[in-house]
């Protein structure tokens, strides 16, 4: 059994992480290199991946300074030694079976990628995420790779995340491939498309939900932070123009398609923050009617 290396940042998850790390520890493939990267976690995160790293030697634990989830996730790129790589994010959990199931659709359709299904959580309830157009059985193409997950509201389970995913680690060792750390939302779309070019990679895709997706409120997937907003909005540029490079302009609409609706959502935040401040630009700009003039067309776009 080839090893698989099974990447996991961490930050102030205390409350989740030991359910996350005994789903991953737990696992029927047990050929698993278990890369614990705490990112500066002022609670017991960091002490709680020590933990377990006593009791499982299958785990080792990087300790850094604060630098975010894409420089986290770029020291466990570092120190893989296994033959895959998947990535778990420390507040979700898995299958127990998930890799098994993974590793052999790959093996048995000789890919380098394979993708399964996963559910959303949320303290209420859990929905297992299903396709709204059926992915062929077999290996998927290197252009259904890219456009599936740009055109995710078709291929919900199949998605721009990594967690779903197990990869071949030479892929990105190769290829030197990292995450971009100035980006920490979206950055795993944006290294999964790099991924899929660097090798013109084919895959396969498993009907099955297999990963847990915890969506919790203060997660910053729904952050209302313009920064964070236009991290995303960076993503999509650099997708585009990626695709545009590689040959594949003429999918590349689907990525222009998901920066308007980024867009759109950072839209939404800017207008309520000035409809919120309206009063004060108003009084510090009365001998400027032209500005306010400007505002009105703005928030009556």
């Amino acid at each position: 059994m080839d090893k698989i290396s099974v990447i996991i940042p961490v930050y102030n998850v205390e409350p989740y992480i030991r359910k996350c790390l005994d789903s991953v520890i737990n696992q029927t493939y047990k050929n698993l290199e278990i890369l614990l990267v705490d990112d500066g976690s002022t609670d017991n995160s960091g002490k709680i991946c020590d933990e377990y790293a006593k009791n499982d030697n299958r785990i080792k634990v990087f300790h850094k300074s604060n630098g975010g989830v894409s420089s986290a996730k770029n020291i466990g790129l570092k120190h893989i030694t296994g033959k895959y790589v998947g990535f778990v994010d420390s507040d979700d959990w898995i299958e127990p079976d998930m890799y098994e199931i993974l590793y052999n659709a790959l093996k048995s359709e000789n890919v380098s990628v394979s993708v399964a299904s996963y559910f959303k959580e949320t303290a209420a309830e859990s929905t297992p995420v299903t396709n709204m157009e059926h992915i062929p059985i077999g290996i998927v193409s290197t252009r259904d790779m890219l456009l599936y997950p740009l055109k995710r509201d078709y291929y919900m389970g199949f998605c721009g995340y990594l967690w779903n995913k197990l990869f071949l680690a030479n892929i990105f060792l190769n290829n030197n491939l990292k995450f971009d750390e100035n980006i920490n939302y979206g950055e795993d779309v944006l290294l999964y498309i790099k991924a899929i070019l660097a090798e013109k990679c084919v895959g396969v895709y498993v009907d099955k939900q297999l990963y847990h997706y915890y969506q919790r409120d203060e997660s910053i997937a729904h952050s209302k932070s313009t920064n964070v907003k236009i991290d995303i909005l960076t993503v999509y540029k650099k997708v585009e123009k990626l695709l545009n490079e590689n040959g594949h302009s003429e999918i590349s609409y689907w990525a222009r398609g998901f920066y308007c609706h980024h867009a759109s959502v950072l839209a939404e935040i800017v207008r309520g923050e000035i409809k919120n401040h309206l009063d004060d630009y108003v009084k510090t700009n009365k001998e400027f009617p032209e500005k306010f003039n400007r505002m009105q067309k703005i928030l009556n776009g």
